[in-house]
């Protein structure tokens, strides 16, 4: 265990090698740092931690610069999350409430994270197979064709259109829907298909096709939509960050490139607590020199889906945590309001 001493030692340096990207010497942190003891003392002390692997020194600098374990520590028990100020937190509530759809609010978190962290932004659409219906809407297009539209508890809205086998009455029209809604509204997805299984049973021989192909289209529209979609924004942002991929940052935007690893990334949707992966905490090879702070969001206590950010290891954690964190929150509000 290191003494509260060289965890302030650890936590200078981590500090110092984000703000100036040089690595950090015992000299500069007597200078720059309130430590209360000599240069040499904090030699001694940065011997202590290179010693268990937190600090290294790279190439032939006389600096140290923090291990993947280094910030690991720091962020564990060194970092608070820093809150933003409150024009911060006005912007990225006047930002969002300007959205129109779920499409609009995904598409504006995505692009206000990656301008408030300066990093990769990567949001994950709502989780379908968590949502729960709040609508079924039918109208007819023409005499034999149905327009089917879905509008989920998050605000996504999918549209489907079908021919069925016969001319469809307005009585008819207004009667399926009556029922779908009956049975749909407030039930999660994957119950749908158990809940309208027998529903064309409660009409005419000759409507039976007809409201048969609507079900049968309804739950398409839910099979299909349950694949996990992710958008991400700022990936130029990298380009700000050369000198911190040891050889270039080819790997990481071919990771980015994978949509499996996008997903992985974020871990869990039902996981709501902010998480930090640092360097090779991810699992991909090509991220070894990144990491990734990501949160669940959601309309009320559960997470409907997570977003977050990824950068080189030399973040500004407290920062970065904190922006994640806010942005989160006011997605769920819209999400719950909506």
């Amino acid at each position: 265990m290191l003494d509260d001493r060289k965890l302030d030692v650890l936590r200078a340096i981590v500090q110092d090698y984000v703000a100036t990207q040089e690595p950090v010497g015992s000299k500069a942190l007597a200078e720059r740092h309130n430590l209360g003891v000599s240069p040499a003392t904090i030699r001694n002390d940065m011997a202590v931690l290179e010693e268990e692997g937190y600090i290294t020194q790279p190439h032939t600098s006389a600096g140290r610069v923090p291990t993947d374990a280094g910030y690991r520590l720091f962020v564990d028990r060194l970092a608070g999350i820093k809150p933003l100020s409150t024009p911060e937190r006005r912007a990225i509530q006047s930002f969002l409430d300007g959205a129109v759809d779920l499409d609009d609010v995904v598409g504006r978190t995505v692009r206000l994270l990656a301008q408030l962290t300066h990093q990769v932004a990567v949001v994950q659409y709502p989780s379908l197979t968590r949502s729960t219906i709040r609508h079924v809407e039918l109208l007819t297009l023409a005499p034999t064709r149905v327009m089917l539209i879905l509008i989920t508890s998050t605000g996504r809205i999918e549209q489907r259109a079908m021919d069925v086998a016969a001319p469809i009455g307005e009585d008819l029209l207004a009667d399926l829907r009556a029922r779908i809604n009956a049975r749909v509204v407030g039930k999660r997805f994957a119950d749908v298909a158990l809940l309208v299984q027998d529903l064309d049973e409660s009409f005419t021989v000759e409507e039976r096709p007809i409201v048969g192909t609507v079900l049968a289209n309804l739950l398409d529209t839910l099979v299909e939509q349950q694949e996990e979609r992710v958008v991400l924004a700022g990936t130029a942002n990298l380009t700000r960050f050369g000198p911190d991929f040891p050889m270039t940052i080819r790997p990481v935007l071919e990771a980015l490139e994978e949509h499996v690893v996008l997903l992985r990334l974020l871990g869990e949707a039902t996981e709501p607590a902010m998480v930090v992966r640092i360097g090779h905490e991810n699992m991909h090879e090509g991220l070894a020199a990144t990491s990734v702070v990501s949160v669940g969001y959601g309309s009320g206590d559960e997470a409907l889906a997570k977003l977050g950010v990824l950068g080189p290891t030399r973040m500004d954690y407290p920062g970065t945590m904190g922006a994640v964190r806010a942005v989160a929150r006011y997605v769920g509000q819209i999400l719950a309001e909506s």
